[in-house]
């Protein structure tokens, strides 16, 4: 079954449509490209998309977190080059989608969604970075 379709049973048909729509318009690449870029070292500026307390809970490392609530407000803070390579990855790839095609909106040229996302790097077992819970003194 495909990731769509799997999904789908989770979202609703006019997000999934939405969705859709934009990825048609948006560059996309696999966790393994993603994967075999950070193994080579040549790694653009990556963003988490998902909310903060997704981020916290783990994350790919390298990642900066900007979540798509505040992606469009905050960008040019970290990324004030248009023109500048950006990878975007949320928990599977719609939300990432969705931001891709917001900055590309506003004139960011080299931007790419993960498709897959947190939850492909995840069940491919790739590097994580995992904060430990403080222990109370």
């Amino acid at each position: 079954m495909k990731r769509d379709q799997t999904m789908a049973k989770q979202h609703s048909p006019r997000f999934l449509a939405l969705v859709s729509e934009t990825r048609a318009r948006v560059q996309e690449c696999s966790i393994l490209e993603l994967k075999e870029r950070l193994d080579r070292g040549d790694a653009p500026l990556l963003i988490d998309v998902r909310e903060e307390s997704e981020f916290a809970r783990g994350h790919i490392p390298g990642a900066k977190s900007l979540g798509k609530g505040i992606i469009e407000r905050d960008i040019e803070e970290i990324a004030p080059d248009v023109g500048q390579e950006i990878l975007l990855y949320c928990g599977g790839g719609f939300r990432s989608a969705l931001a891709a095609d917001n900055l590309q909106k506003m004139g960011y040229t080299r931007v790419t969604s993960v498709d897959g996302g947190w939850r492909g790097w995840t069940e491919a077992s790739y590097p994580t970075i995992i904060p430990t819970a403080k222990l109370a003194d």
